[in-house]
């Protein structure tokens, strides 16, 4: 597990979940699109991440 890339990944998702409702406040569709993008690339950092530490689990296994 990166610890690295679960920052940049929390982070980005913050940076997302912000942009979103800015962009609904002020009734930016772009906004609340590009917000969304951020928080699933983060979901799939975290993805990425959890995949790998479960690889390791099952080679630290084998």
């Amino acid at each position: 597990m990166s610890i690295e890339n679960r920052a940049e990944a929390v982070a980005k998702n913050i940076e997302g979940k912000v942009q979103e409702t800015v962009g609904e406040i002020t009734g930016d569709p772009n906004s609340q699109v590009e917000g969304q993008e951020k928080q699933d690339i983060a979901a799939a950092i975290h993805l990425k991440e959890d995949l790998k530490d479960k690889a390791k689990e099952i080679i630290d296994k084998a």
